[in-house]
């Protein structure tokens, strides 16, 4: 079965990529955040996802970046019940 993209959960990848990228520039002082990049990264995130689902890369890519916090915090911060995941 040939594989879809280049290589094979393209989506995936660049979902990840962007949520990162959405964390990191969210975490800059509030005078050096792009903001204009940061909503059309936050278009890009939504388009064809469900909300909850860009909510748990969100917070995923929070984690990642933010070893030293509480996961069930930072899902929370999101919106995300942590009965699902906790």
């Amino acid at each position: 079965m040939p594989r879809k993209g280049i290589t094979g959960h393209d989506e995936w990848v660049v979902t990840e990529a962007l949520a990162t990228a959405y964390v990191a520039l969210e975490q800059l002082p509030e005078k050096h955040r792009p903001k204009t990049h940061m909503d059309d990264i936050k278009k890009l995130l939504a388009s064809g996802r469900e909300p909850a689902t860009v909510s748990l890369h969100l917070a995923q890519a929070k984690c990642r970046l933010n070893p030293d916090i509480d996961p069930l915090q930072i899902y929370e911060e999101y919106g995300i019940s942590s009965d699902l995941y906790g």
